[in-house]
């Protein structure tokens, strides 16, 4: 009887199954290239994506860096320049400048909130607050008023046509950037600031004014509360500009002043002065300005506080912290200043008044 062959699979040769293992080599070789390239691709399309929303928080066309860049000291000078007239401007008529907006408008803008009389507490003991900051103290006040609304753009174009005064560096051909009639003034010096409110029957508030229409009673550290609520208040970028002073109404205080953290840090009537019992020397808070090295000790000159020259003269106190502030210079505690000739985007003021009655109609 003729035996039947089993049938059996020939096995791989040496030589297949080398070519097999050379094969899925290559083709892991090839997915890990591949998963390597596309990694590559997100982060440089991630770059892309956060340099374009970079470039959208700029206040200004990165085109025209070059011609905004300011050496140290810059600004000043440009300012001085300003303010002394050498540079050509022109602006509005009175007819202009009050057309600017309706009869509404200007009474909602120059409303007053009044704040009552009594104590509060001001300053903190917190630890990583700035000496400046401390310490912790109680301070009672007679009742007074304060504008509801930091000084608008508009405002601001009456006060020029009336007073003779020259309008802020940044309006181009002495008028108000488009769009931004309600923005709040900026490129105003300490001296500006107090004009204003001299002419329209009010003065600078002082710091204590403003840190207790912001924290009321309570010691809260922002106008609405103890927590940090980005939505409640234009700072640290997250808008890239001054933005409406009424745009913000859920980060109004309790006496229904608008502002009082971000948009525009705010001129104080103040002396940047130590607080009875700060552990801090007033003449560590005196102006200072750099100093200039010989030649001879220019490389042994140190940087930073070491080079500066203490001034007779003191800082001006500005409040409120801005759009470019870290929300900690938001705090309404935290005292932030400037010389009174400074000028910048993010200075900007409001006016108070001991009464409503000294207040003139505009």
């Amino acid at each position: 009887m003729a035996l039947v062959p089993t049938y059996r699979p020939a096995g791989l040769s040496g030589r297949e199954r080398r070519h097999r293992r050379r094969y899925l080599s290559i083709t892991l070789l090839t997915c890990l290239v591949l998963v390597m390239i596309g990694s590559t691709i997100h982060v440089v399309m991630l770059g892309a994506l956060r340099l374009r929303d970079m470039r959208k928080l700029a206040t200004y066309d990165l085109t025209e860096e070059s011609a905004r860049e300011r050496a140290a000291g810059e600004d000043i000078t440009l300012q001085e320049n300003h303010e002394a007239g050498r540079t050509a401007t022109s602006g509005y008529s009175v007819t202009e400048a009050q057309r600017l907006l309706g009869r509404e408008q200007w009474e909602q803008l120059d409303g007053m909130v009044r704040v009552p009389a009594g104590p509060f507490v001001m300053g903190t003991d917190l630890e990583r607050a700035d000496a400046q900051d401390k310490p912790q103290h109680k301070v009672s006040l007679p009742a007074f008023y304060l504008d509801k609304y930091l000084v608008t753009n508009a405002q601001y174009a009456r006060f020029v046509v009336a007073a003779n005064r020259r309008p802020p560096i940044d309006w181009k051909g002495g008028r108000v950037p488009q769009g931004e009639l309600l923005n709040p003034v900026t490129m105003v010096t300490w001296s500006d600031a107090a004009a204003y409110c001299g002419w329209a029957g009010k003065r600078l508030p002082h710091e204590a004014e403003f840190e207790k229409a912001g924290r009321g009673t309570d010691g809260r550290r922002w106008p609405w509360g103890d927590k940090m609520d980005p939505s409640r208040l234009n700072t640290y970028y997250n808008v890239g500009s001054s933005t409406n002073v009424t745009a913000y109404p859920q980060g109004a205080s309790v006496y229904g002043a608008y502002d009082l953290a971000g948009n525009v840090a705010e001129w104080m009537a103040d002396d940047l002065l130590p607080y009875e019992g700060a552990n801090v020397p007033r003449d560590q808070l005196r102006g200072k300005v750099a100093a200039a090295a010989d030649a001879a000790d220019a490389a042994d000159q140190p940087a930073g506080p070491a080079a500066e020259q203490p001034q007779s003269r003191y800082y001006k106190v500005l409040r409120g912290g801005s759009w470019k502030s870290d929300p900690f210079s938001t705090s309404l505690y935290h005292r932030d200043s400037a010389f009174g000739n400074h000028a910048a985007d993010f200075l900007g003021f409001r006016c108070a008044s001991d009464s409503a009655k000294s207040v003139r109609a505009q």
